[in-house]
């Protein structure tokens, strides 16, 4: 195979690399997470809904990571069993804001301080400024390789 011999070590391959840190990071939150009858995409749209108050859903996947059927599908089950509420936006009616309900937040109040919990036992194993740094560097690699659809 020719073209193998120029390819980079699979150790070096950024995307590689970004997946193995992301499924290492994910499975230290996911027991806790299934503890409380949540999945990772549902915990990253209450933790974004914590941040943001009336957020329209296109800015709830973008922030939350998660696509627009998943969401669409979490939604109906989040405002199903009272997590959420939608409402139309005054301003522009096509538009859905969504926010947590008394019940949502109680939830995030329930799984916070344990993920807070996985955090500092992450920043005890990698070290708070390594972590720190980290963040920062995959921050402004994000930045700089991001690409609109």
């Amino acid at each position: 195979m020719k073209g193998l011999k120029e390819l980079r070590s699979i150790d070096y391959s950024l995307p590689m690399q970004l997946l193995q840190a992301t499924k290492s990071a994910t499975s230290l939150f996911r027991a806790m997470l299934h503890s409380h009858q949540l999945t990772d995409q549902q915990w990253r749209i209450i933790r974004v809904l914590a941040g943001k108050k009336n957020i329209e859903t296109f800015e709830l996947a973008r922030q939350s990571m998660v696509p627009p059927p998943s969401l669409t599908r979490i939604l109906k089950n989040f405002e199903k069993t009272g997590l959420i509420t939608r409402k139309s936006d005054n301003r522009d009616l096509r538009k859905t804001l969504i926010n947590l309900t008394p019940a949502g937040w109680k939830k995030f109040d329930q799984v916070s301080p344990e993920a807070e919990r996985i955090y500092f036992a992450i920043e005890e194993k990698v070290g708070k400024q390594e972590l720190n740094q980290l963040l920062k560097s995959l921050q402004k690699l994000n930045t700089k390789l991001h690409i609109e659809n």
